[in-house]
């Protein structure tokens, strides 16, 4: 037994460092430890050996199955890493400098976000900014959101534990809760926050919404949103508004349209429609593209504002929305993949 073992070893240590590819070492593992390979058919001869040999067999026969397994497990690491330096291609020295023949190019939606922050700066708008983590009172409690408020659900918005510390956020009420803003309207009320009337601030940004990704949401998306505050502002200038940026951003032939609607924090509300027929893959005669209204009065209160003296209006809508439009995209994960083939096609 010993004499066929030797042999099983020194033609395994002999084949398997020849071998170049996975399909070969399994096949070839197969003739040894397989169901009908060498070693299966020596260990089935266990059964005839003499009772009292069998200890010193059994012995001889690990020793002989350890070795084999040593010399599979060194062919396999060596196939497997051939496989991976194939996989990758040449060694990158990444201090070269980059091979790409020419300048980066702005990513679809950051073309979109500027186009309409210059479009309203020409209005008499400035771009306000503010944290991605919030808390509820900037969120939800100033904009006249209240708790039973499904928007305020766990399913809807995400929370962080309440040991979460953010040192640049700071908490104005005490024991409230810390978030990922659900929109860019926590922006408003900071402004407002920070100083009286006048204001004409535009504010794009992540936001971020527990929902399932599909073609047209996304958990994380980008809003632009809009507030004007000043004496004797009326529904008029907000439409007025509306229509020169989207005339503006998708081409005279561009109508809009309001449709009464529900905000907590406007009133009175109105969902916003547009007719772009002339541009490519609208199908339909009136698509939804945003939301808008006359800042209601509480909103005003919980800010410090006298609803008796100023009023204003705020519109906001999802960027995405509005270069799937602009661009013909069909579908809302093309920004988020990250696909060369794709991003390469806009400047």
């Amino acid at each position: 037994m010993q004499d066929a073992l030797n042999a099983i070893l020194a033609k395994a240590a002999a084949e398997f460092p020849a071998l170049a590819s996975r399909p070969e070492f399994e096949a070839a593992k197969a003739r040894f430890v397989g169901p009908n390979g060498e070693l299966t058919a020596v260990l089935k001869r266990m059964g005839s050996v003499p009772k009292e040999e069998r200890p010193a067999a059994g012995r001889m026969v690990n020793e002989a199955k350890a070795r084999l397994q040593a010399v599979l497990d060194a062919s396999l690491a060596r196939i497997e890493a051939a496989a991976e330096a194939a996989r990758l291609g040449p060694a990158v020295d990444p201090t070269l400098p980059s091979p790409d023949p020419g300048p980066g190019k702005y990513h679809p939606l950051t073309l979109v976000r500027e186009e309409m922050c210059r479009i309203m700066h020409k209005v008499g708008f400035s771009v306000a900014d503010g944290p991605e983590v919030e808390t509820e009172f900037y969120c939800f409690d100033a904009l006249n959101t209240p708790p039973e408020h499904t928007a305020r659900d766990p399913q809807d918005t995400f929370y962080f534990p309440p040991s979460a510390r953010f040192g640049n956020v700071a908490r104005k009420n005490p024991g409230e809760k810390y978030l990922l803003r659900t929109h860019t309207s926590s922006v408003q009320i900071r402004t407002m926050l920070k100083g009286p009337p006048p204001i004409r601030i535009v504010s794009p940004g992540r936001a971020y919404r527990r929902d399932t990704t599909d073609a047209t949401h996304s958990a994380c998306f980008h809003q632009l949103e809009c507030l004007s505050v000043d004496r004797n502002v009326t529904v008029r200038d907000l439409k007025a508004l509306i229509d020169h940026v989207f005339s503006s951003l998708l081409g005279p032939d561009t109508k809009i349209r309001f449709r009464p609607h529900y905000f907590g924090y406007t009133e009175p509300s109105f969902e916003v429609d547009l007719s772009a027929r002339h541009l490519p893959k609208v199908n339909k005669e009136w698509i939804e593209i945003g939301g808008c209204g006359m800042v209601d009065p509480s909103v005003f209160a919980s800010v410090g504002y006298d609803p008796a003296v100023w009023t204003g209006y705020a519109f906001g809508m999802g960027l995405e929305r509005l270069a799937m439009l602009l661009y013909a995209v069909d579908d809302i994960r093309y920004f988020y993949q990250n696909d060369l083939r794709f991003l390469g096609q806009f400047s």
